[in-house]
């Protein structure tokens, strides 16, 4: 069956929250034009081509590179999708290779400590061995922790201000503690979102994910989600995508080669949705729900064709 395509505070202050307020607060005034960081050479979109890890590195080097989001001492917290025991080639997790390259990457530019985590739908110990995430706690230098956390004990409460419908949450503990947030899902087929990347992705973030499908407009509360889980740098691991029968598969998967780099999460997510034909066809970025309404809400923007993008073979 085809896919329905929908036309349709509490925590401490990090630096990472305390900029998104200061930046939001004077583009409401007029007095910058956006919430970019970005040097003026800076694309919107940087893309790479090739294998999993390099084109990780190359996308995100002409985002300015790790150095222009990770400083030293920091506490970042990585999100890929893990949720699904299955390994790279089912196009439903985050490939193993995009997320040790940004791991290392973190490292590389100071930080204290990288955490790879995820509240999966599936067994979390299945899903850290079956997507190949787990290992990179072993492999990868002191200060990375992988984690698929699911105990309420894990989670703490906080507010969402600038939510339509979604008030408040109970967020991982380290999302709302972090300094630096990574969004790196996997671009995969969704069958009540159309799609899941980067903004979906942030589900894995909370404990009651289930209420956001069932008490809620769902691309509302992702939306409301992600005001508040906003990521400073999105990576959308486009090497391979899941373009039917999603989020959990099997499906049809096409192999793009690519990987997505951009500070705009919708942007990435934009993107993302007009690489890749889904359920056979292409399908504009503003047919996609949540993506739409976080353009339309000044989260990000979705007119990708209007936007700076440089893409490097890796």
């Amino acid at each position: 069956m085809a896919a329905a395509w929908y036309s349709g505070s509490g925590g401490s202050l990090t630096r990472r929250s305390f900029l998104a307020c200061s930046l939001a607060s004077l583009a409401a005034t007029g007095l910058v034009p956006s919430l970019s960081l970005a040097g003026p050479d800076t694309p919107d979109l940087g893309l790479g081509k090739g294998d999993p890890g390099p084109a990780t590195r190359a996308a995100v080097d002409l985002m300015g590179g790790m150095g222009a989001f990770v400083r030293e001492g920091d506490n970042v917290l990585l999100k890929p999708n893990m949720s699904f025991s299955a390994g790279p080639e089912a196009g439903v997790t985050t490939h193993p290779e995009v997320v040790e390259a940004l791991a290392r990457m973190c490292l590389q530019s100071g930080a204290s400590r990288v955490y790879i985590m995820d509240h999966t739908l599936r067994d979390p110990a299945a899903c850290r061995e079956e997507t190949g995430i787990g290992r990179l706690e072993k492999e990868l230098p002191k200060g990375v922790v992988v984690q698929t956390p699911s105990s309420s004990h894990r989670f703490q409460s906080a507010d969402i201000p600038e939510g339509k419908q979604l008030g408040s949450s109970d967020f991982l503990k380290e999302a709302l503690e972090a300094d630096v947030l990574i969004a790196a899902p996997v671009a995969k087929h969704h069958g009540s979102t159309g799609v899941s990347l980067s903004m979906k992705g942030m589900m894995g973030l909370i404990l009651d994910r289930g209420a956001l499908h069932w008490k809620y407009d769902l691309n509302t509360a992702i939306v409301d989600l992600c005001t508040r889980l906003r990521a400073d740098l999105t990576v959308v691991d486009a090497t391979r995508a899941l373009t039917s029968n999603g989020p959990s598969g099997p499906g049809e998967v096409s192999r793009p080669n690519t990987v997505i780099a951009s500070r705009d999460m919708v942007a990435a997510d934009a993107k993302a949705v007009s690489l890749v034909r889904w359920y056979g066809r292409s399908v504009p970025p503003q047919k996609v729900g949540h993506i739409r309404e976080a353009h339309e809400r000044g989260l990000g923007r979705m007119d990708v064709e209007n936007l700076s993008t440089r893409t490097v073979e890796a």
